[in-house]
Formats: C-alpha cells, structure tokens, sequence
C-alpha cells in the first residue's frame, strides 16, 4: 500500500507528508498505522476530483518557499524539511523529508532545510539558462524564520552556527554570490508548511489551494 501512495503523490502532493509518515513504519507496522494508511486512503477517495491547476502564462520566474518542523520526530528528535518550488507561479516541484541530523533549535533546521532547497533552485536555474532563459535578479526562496534569514547574509561564524555541518554553509555562499536571496514571509502564508507536520483542517485545505490544488470543474 504504502508504494502504491507513493506514487499517488506524483500528482496529489497534498499527501505527501502523511504518506512521508507512514513510510517511515513499513518494516515494521503496527495497527497504528494501519489505520492512518486508511485514513489517507479514504481523504484520497473523498477527493477524488482533485488534481494540480497550471494556469496559462509566460512568466518564468522562479520562486521558493522552505519549512521544518523542529523536533517533529518522536523517535529520533529529527527534524522535517519542507519545499516547494514554482516555475511560472505554477508548482512544479516539492519536498518533505526528515532531515539526517538533530538540530539544536529552529534557527538549525529552518537553516539546513534552506541549504537542502538551494540546490534544488539552483539545478532548476541552470535548466532554464541552458534553454537561453536569463535571470537578472537573485532567486528568492521564503522563509518564516528572521533568525535563519539573518544567518544566511552574516559572514561570520559564532556559536549559533559554528556547529552546523560545513555542506550546509554552501547555502550563505550562494547567497553572497547573488544567486538566491532568503526573504521572510508569514507562518500563515508558508506554502511549505504543508509538508512538514499535520495541520488544522482549516490551514490545510487554506495551503493546499495554494498549491494548486482544486476540483477538477474549477
């Protein structure tokens, strides 16, 4: 079953951090999580309708959005990473996965979530500069987290970040050289935070418009 979801979530992303979940527990399941497999499989009957909406543009433009859930996992106390990314305002690509170290706080994760999507960004830049399509201006990915984007412009190194992993500080660099940029916006409006933890009905069904995602008559 838990294949089966995977694949389902190519085109219903929406789903991707329950089944993300799930995933973790397939050597060994319990009846626990049994019952949240067939939970995510009658929301998916329940929606059937559903699916992802390109509408029609010529904007090329790529932007960002990046969570983490601190702590998220009780097991381990590991830390979820979240992305998405738009081509065009259209999603086009996305991201949950449980991050390889503990963080120490949020700042950490929010930090190496940003550091993980940059590479992203950057692969989808080089695409399109490789199809003659230009840009002029860094590509902005957004962040809920002041701290994190205050790291991302400091050049020096203190205790807050000394010990974060070196691959990670990759991230600051492309930042200086102008390749991206980390802008802040509102925890409401963190398209990415869909990926990262269950949520309220009310944010859920909220963020997953904003994805795109809407009955198929819309």
């Amino acid at each position: 079953m838990i294949g089966s979801l995977l694949y389902v979530t190519a085109t219903r992303p929406d789903v991707m951090q329950a089944v993300g979940q799930v995933a973790r527990f397939q050597a060994a399941p319990k009846e626990s999580h049994i019952i949240a497999v067939k939970r995510i499989l009658r929301y998916l009957k329940g929606t059937e309708e559903y699916d992802l909406w390109y509408p029609k543009g010529n904007n090329l433009i790529i932007q960002a959005f990046i969570d983490a859930d601190w702590a998220g996992s009780v097991d381990d106390r590991k830390s979820t990473s979240g992305a998405t990314f738009y081509l065009g305002g259209c999603f086009v690509s996305w991201l949950s996965k449980k991050q390889t170290s503990i963080s120490l706080s949020t700042v950490e994760a929010e930090y190496i979530a940003a550091a993980s999507c940059c590479t992203q960004v950057l692969w989808m830049k080089q695409t399109l500069q490789d199809l003659q399509i230009q840009f002029s201006e860094p590509i902005p990915i957004f962040c809920d987290n002041t701290s994190a984007i205050n790291i991302s412009k400091n050049p020096v190194m203190h205790s807050k970040t000394k010990h974060i992993p070196i691959k990670y500080h990759f991230f600051r660099e492309q930042v200086a050289e102008k390749n991206i940029k980390l802008e802040y916006v509102g925890t409401k409006e963190q398209i990415a935070d869909i990926f990262t933890k269950p949520l309220p009905r009310e944010a859920f069904e909220y963020l997953r418009q904003k994805l795109g995602i809407c009955p198929s008559s819309h």
